[in-house]
């Protein structure tokens, strides 16, 4: 798609306004509130109606127009070879074709349908493809993997799977808690009066294992009582003794570490003595280190000079080159003017002679057609007559003299012969017409020689005019390109003028070999001075080498101390260990035995608890059985059809995501591979939606702020990208909504920079911002402000390079300011 024009009645801040398109670069800035966003907004209800602004219809209207003033939104824009003019109002819609007078659509549902179908998107679609907002550019940056999952699947349109597939597990898991719940109620039908008679001997049979149980329950549970203090006092020595052997074995590592700490201390200053005697001979470099800086500091201020100078004489040749090319392209275009108004007359006279031709081959063309009309009716007529006529011949055959007359119904008699020969000419006379008006049938199916030569007269003027139409618009691109060249032969010869004053404002001097030799002054002077601050550094460590040595010597002593006592802990601790595995082995098995006699105790229980419920169970079932049959049958095969359900939605949406990563990568691949030429050749999003630029190959683990804003802004248009490829159409229009609002000067002229690199991928860039700084890197201007005297929003448009483009910024402004 590519915008050409809009205009606005009436719509929200804009009383009246008029905005052409062109290719390149385009900036729509203005302060907030202006009526920036408005332009987009426009555009999204011309092409899908109604429920695209913002309160609905009843808001758009202009608040200082009348309550009936009109409101209109006019689109023009090319899309896939045609032209297309959409206009809507309030209450109507139209949208025409090529120029054409007649709307191919003329009703608010029809357009839309219409313009749906042939961009191949929904709103949605359509605004999360060509559209970025200030929140997308960094889209996935400080997100979560589920959060990133979440955005890529929305704006692909993978949430409506998602979501499918959580309503399907929702029904899929009432249905499995209710036929569970069915089939657990269910008795067996024919063991229903068994159970019934096994209840009383189940509850017998249970009354005895409770009795029994419960009786080992408590041998066990005394038994358990006498052992249990005397391994609860075994146990706890033991464990006294382990967290003692843990204590003594910590102190050891302690004492370990200590030493070593000593040893480091012993080492280090040994080291201070050795940094006295290699300072005293640096000493004089750190003096003469100040000296050298100061004159290297000279040599590059004027090797700066010497580079700007040689900067300015290639810009002031390229400026002449370009100056003389530019006046070369005046004069050539120069005699456009009188070539628009001479096609301009010719034109006119040859559309005049194809109307003459078209109507006088329409009046023509009627009247043949009408007379091929006439025949065929009058053809149809005598087929009918001499149908008729045939059956009156046959009845009166039939009849004979002695019957009647198939029309007054009186005797024929001697009538008979007279009537049937009346009848009879007259089917000879139909027949005649007839022959005569199949002749005339045939010489009117081939085209009359007079309409053809017509029709090729018609079609030859049209060629003749759409071949001075042709020409008329390449005289008139070549008036409009003869303003563009006068405009920038302003600016280059001012900026010639520019660049001269500048060269002579440099100072001179500058001497290379001098530059290098103080350049390799000071990179050795530094070395040293480097080197004798370390050393003073450690020999500035002395005192507290000494203080660390006494404190680490007084640690050791604290230690020993510490560990004899321990030992002696220890010794008084001492158990035998075949006293302990005896106790805890016989502590161990009474456990046992009474965990499992309470176990065997709580079955019995649980036993004939069911027994005395089981007949009550029987003779409810019996009533219930039947209905909750059907029931869980009908609730199973329902729930197996959402079982398959779900695991079509899975398997749906885990190949959807198998494919997108690999996919947006590709792609983003491809868009940074353009935009640095080649330096990065790769971006790859990983399965956590973690975005890795590869340089060369190999991943850069680190990114400056400008390069995060190039991985983000591609990632962006690739998934933008893969939407338009998915819904058939060429993606060749850029809109960006206030991306700069977070960003300091260097990242937005990066941004800049980075959508100047997207012009052989997008012949419309548009960016929408409420920041002036960013306008000398665009294309085109189109300032938006406020006129305070009427509320209405102005719009002033102009092309990059036109000298009085800060006067035309700064009259939009100045609305705004008054």
């Amino acid at each position: 798609m590519r915008l050409a024009r809009l205009r606005l009645l009436n719509f929200r801040q804009h009383a009246e306004t008029e905005i052409e398109f062109d290719s390149g670069l385009t900036g729509i800035i203005g302060p907030n509130g202006a009526g920036k966003s408005t332009i987009l907004e426009a555009i999204a209800w011309a092409l899908y109606g109604g429920n695209t602004v913002r309160g609905g219809n009843d808001t758009i209207r202009f608040q200082r127009a009348g309550p009936r003033a009109p409101v209109r939104v006019e689109l023009e824009f090319d899309l896939a070879g045609h032209r297309y003019r959409v206009v809507r109002g309030l209450s109507m819609a139209e949208l025409f074709l090529d120029g054409g007078e007649e709307p191919i659509a003329n009703s608010v549902t029809a357009v839309a349908e219409v313009l749906q179908r042939r961009i191949g998107m929904t709103r949605t679609e359509f605004f999360n493809t060509y559209f970025t907002g200030q929140k997308e550019l960094a889209v996935m940056e400080h997100s979560s993997a589920a959060e990133r999952a979440q955005f890529l699947s929305r704006v692909l349109g993978y949430e409506k799977l998602r979501v499918a597939q959580e309503l399907c597990a929702a029904r899929r898991k009432e249905l499995g808690s209710e036929v569970a719940g069915l089939r657990a109620a269910m008795p067996d039908r024919d063991a229903v009066l068994r159970e019934a008679a096994a209840a009383a001997e189940s509850l017998r049979e249970a009354v005895r294992r409770v009795a029994e149980s419960e009786r080992a329950e408590a041998e066990t549970a005394e038994a358990l009582a006498g052992i249990a203090p005397r391994w609860l006092a075994a146990q706890t020595g033991r464990e006294e003794r382990e967290r003692i052997e843990r204590e003594l074995a910590g102190l050891a590592g302690e004492d370990s570490g200590l030493a070593r700490a000593l040893e480091k201390v012993e080492q280090e200053i040994s080291q201070v003595a050795e940094a006295r005697a290699q300072l005293a001979p640096l000493l004089p470099d750190m003096e003469a280190l100040d000296r050298a800086t100061a004159a290297l500091e000279a040599q590059r201020v004027l090797a700066a000079s010497d580079g700007r100078r040689k900067a300015l004489e290639t810009s002031r040749a390229n400026l002449g080159a370009d100056i003389a090319k530019l006046e070369q392209e005046r004069t050539r275009l120069h005699d456009s003017s009188s070539l628009i108004a001479s096609l301009t007359v010719d034109l006119t006279q040859r559309r005049q002679a194809l109307e003459d031709a078209q109507g006088k081959l329409e009046l023509r063309r009627t009247e043949w057609v009408r007379e091929r009309e006439s025949v065929e009716g009058r053809l149809r007529t005598l087929r009918a007559t001499y149908g008729d006529l045939r059956d009156q011949r046959d009845v009166l055959l039939n009849a004979g003299e002695a019957g009647n007359c198939p029309t007054c119904t009186r005797p024929l008699g001697e009538h008979f012969r007279a009537v049937l020969e009346v009848v009879e000419r007259q089917m000879e006379t139909v027949e005649a017409d007839g022959t005569y008006f199949k002749s005339r049938r045939e010489q009117l199916e081939a085209m009359p020689a007079d309409i053809a030569h017509l029709d090729e007269l018609r079609k030859k003027l049209q060629g003749d005019v759409g071949g001075y139409e042709r020409r008329l618009a390449e005289a008139q691109g070549d008036a409009k390109r003869l303003m563009q060249v006068d405009q920038e032969l302003e600016a280059k010869r001012a900026r010639l003028a520019t660049v001269a004053s500048d060269l002579a404002a440099l100072p001179e001097g500058y001497d290379a070999a001098v530059h290098e030799a103080l350049e390799r002054d000071r990179e050795r002077l530094v070395e040293s001075t480097t080197i004798a601050n370390r050393l003073s550094l450690r020999i500035e460590r002395e005192p507290a080498l000494l203080r660390e040595r006494e404190n680490v010597l007084r640690q050791r002593n604290e230690l020993a101390q510490r560990q004899r006592i321990a030992e002696g802990r220890r010794t008084a601790l001492a158990v035998p260990d075949g006293d302990y595995a005896e106790l805890r082995r016989l502590h161990e098995g009474v456990a046992a035995a009474h965990a499992e006699a309470g176990q065997t105790a709580a079955v019995a229980r649980s036993a004939r608890a069911s027994a005395e419920l089981a007949a009550q169970r029987a003779a409810e079932a019996k009533v219930a059985l039947d209905a909750l049959i059907e029931r869980a049958d009908a609730l199973d095969a329902d729930r197996r059809l959402h079982d398959e359900l779900h695991r079509a939605y899975s398997e749906l949406r885990n190949d959807l995501n198998a494919q997108l990563r690999p996919e947006i990568s590709e792609i983003a691949s491809e868009l940074i591979k353009t935009l640095t030429d080649s330096r990065y050749t790769e971006l790859e999003l990983s399965d956590r939606y973690t975005i890795t630029v590869l340089e060369g190959g190999v991943p850069q683990p680190v990114m400056s702020g400008g390069e995060d804003d190039l991985a983000n802004l591609v990632l962006r248009l690739a998934i933008s990208q893969m939407i338009a490829e998915r819904a058939g159409q060429p993606f060749s229009l850029l809109v960006l909504d206030e991306v700069f609002g977070s960003l300091d000067d260097v990242r937005r002229q990066n941004v800049i920079g980075l959508l100047r690199g997207l012009e052989d991928r997008f012949d419309q860039v548009i960016v929408i911002t409420h920041i002036e700084g960013v306008r000398d890197g665009l294309d085109r201007v189109i300032m938006v402000g406020t006129d305070e005297t009427t509320g209405a929003a102005t719009v002033t448009q102009a092309v990059r390079g036109v000298a009085d483009l800060d006067a035309l910024i700064a009259g939009a402004a100045g609305g705004v300011a008054a």
